[in-house]
């Protein structure tokens, strides 16, 4: 289906998927997953592991809960422990039970772990190239992206 212009937009009976901003956000959301699997295979990480590093890279040794935190996940077992475990497999960073609490697991980047990051720079460039996008527009729909997000979590 091609562009549809604001009218049209607005004509679109109410049920028609092409109306619904969840699918707009869930497709483009398939289609970036797409460009940054293409991407990461240099680095030889997955989207999940990426934003991982991503959050190592700027604030190492963190709890599996912390981690859990910045990436909006409810539950941190679940989902990241199995990806820290392949990860530790990988030789990228390293779980370490706290020496304060037992129960808390910190997770610290290795040597690899941190010299992957000098090669992660061309990621953001090959992303930027792929959405045909200003850094101007980039800025402002991220922008608006993470204002929706807040307005999605504010209590009714």
């Amino acid at each position: 289906m091609g562009k549809l212009t604001p009218t049209e937009a607005q004509n679109l009976p109410v049920l028609e998927l092409d109306a619904q901003l969840c699918f707009a956000l869930y497709a483009t959301q398939l289609s970036m997953n797409k460009v940054y699997r293409k991407v990461l295979r240099s680095l030889n990480l997955t989207y999940p592991q990426y934003l991982v590093m991503l959050i190592l890279w700027e604030h190492d040794s963190l709890s599996v809960s912390e981690i859990s935190e910045r990436l909006l996940l409810d539950s941190a077992s679940a989902t990241l422990t199995p990806l820290l475990k392949r990860m530790d497999a990988a030789g990228l960073v390293t779980r370490t039970r706290s020496r304060d609490d037992e129960r808390q697991v910190l997770v610290s980047l290795t040597e690899d772990g941190r010299a992957l990051q000098s090669r992660a720079g061309d990621i953001q460039r090959a992303v930027f190239d792929a959405t045909h996008c200003s850094a101007d527009e980039l800025v402002a729909l991220r922008e608006q992206l993470h204002t929706l997000r807040r307005h999605l979590e504010e209590p009714s």
